[in-house]
């Protein structure tokens, strides 16, 4: 086959690159080593950034999301007797949107496969060959047959296991493993609360968020080596009222659905071009969920992208030659306000960076330039 761009990972990132790139009449060719049905269905990112929606409105995936997604103001900020509302919209005019990952993808998906684009779902053996020449990658499709692609350019959408990454000679790495986790919690229980709590307490971090008007999200932070089989649903519950608990409120239990406990880490791999081969989203980047970052991060590589490979087709080139250092300055800003979001919600030290952590609390909700510096990190920097 020949195409024009090649991209390695169907995930958001390269569904929403491909839909892009499409638009502009551009081709591309999808190829993912997992099932269609697992990419759908992974649980991850649930905020969506005003620039994040406005430019799937602009692409023409508006149409669901401006229904079923939930705008938020902003975001509650708690420890223990303690609860203060941070209004993104009074303060700088934006607000964020609830609306999962699994959604989003579902809409790329959906649009995929009204503009007949092609996608090779379990591929297996996907190997990228001359990434500094003419590009081709390898792989063997479904039906075990050997396929090989051609191509101007190769995107990695696939992730930090992925080969693309692997791809790039000598990356320089950046990494910070935290030292707790998050036990993830969906339950088909009404939410709590209007907006997401983010709770400082001294058993630790504890999270309330949504996913629609039925359906609720929860997070406990607990042990990386956590074993989940410890943690019954009851106990779960008891967790969740403790930490979230303010005077005045009640927190709504329900079924348990799904639980699972998620490792935290910060990670930059530079550059993210290399050749014809370019990183976008978790293939150059991770970082703590804390911040809402990582799916809008990855959107943003993205929307840069896609503008930067449009123009060099056309014959300017500049975009694309600036992208790597463009992304990173995004990229690393987004590093810094989740790791800072991270660090002062979480226990991880003493009783002395306890008192560090209340101090700063307190510092964010009641000075006004505390909050609108939060509130424009969180609601999102220009795409």
């Amino acid at each position: 086959m020949r195409t024009q761009v090649v991209i390695v990972g169907a995930g958001p990132a390269g569904l929403l690159l491909s839909h892009l790139l499409g638009r502009e009449g551009i081709d591309s060719v999808l190829v993912e080593r997992q099932t269609a049905e697992y990419v759908q269905s992974r649980i991850r990112a649930g905020i969506l950034e005003a620039g994040t929606v406005e430019l799937l409105r602009q692409a023409g995936l508006g149409a669901r999301l401006d229904v079923e997604g939930m705008e938020h103001r902003g975001i509650h900020l708690q420890w223990p007797g303690h609860r203060h509302h941070v209004d993104f919209a009074g303060l700088i005019g934006r607000s964020v949107t609830v609306y999962g990952q699994t959604e989003v993808t579902k809409d790329l998906m959906a649009a995929r496969e009204k503009a007949g684009r092609p996608a090779y779902y379990s591929a297996a053996d996907v190997t990228l060959h001359d990434v500094t020449d003419r590009p081709y990658v390898t792989f063997v499709d479904a039906d075990g047959a050997p396929q090989r692609v051609d191509a101007d350019v190769v995107v990695g959408c696939d992730g930090f296991h992925g080969p693309s990454r692997a791809s790039i000679p000598a990356p320089q790495v950046w990494e910070r493993t935290y030292p707790f986790a998050w036990l993830g919690v969906l339950a088909d229980v009404a939410p709590s609360t209007d907006e997401l709590i983010y709770a400082w307490h001294p058993d630790g971090f504890a999270m309330h968020s949504m996913r629609s008007p039925r359906v609720s999200r929860f997070y406990l932070q607990v042990a990386p080596d956590e074993d989940i089989a410890r943690w019954s649903d009851d106990r779960i519950w008891t967790a969740l009222s403790e930490r979230l608990g303010v005077p005045g409120w009640t927190l709504r239990t329900g079924p348990i659905t799904e639980k699972s406990v998620l490792p935290m880490r910060s990670f930059v791999s530079t550059p993210m071009r290399h050749g014809n081969l370019y990183l976008a989203g978790d293939a150059a980047h991770i970082v703590p969920p804390t911040g809402a970052k990582g799916l809008n991060l990855a959107v943003a590589d993205v929307a840069l992208l896609a503008r930067a490979l449009q123009a060099s087709f056309r014959g300017d080139d500049e975009l694309v030659d600036a992208y790597s250092d463009t992304a990173l300055r995004r990229v690393w800003r987004c590093t810094h306000f989740s790791w800072w979001m991270t660090s002062m919600l979480h226990r991880h030290g003493d009783d002395f960076d306890a008192q560090l952590q209340l101090s700063q609390l307190r510092r964010t909700v009641s000075s006004t330039a505390a909050m609108t510096e939060l509130a424009d990190n969180y609601a999102g920097l220009p795409l």
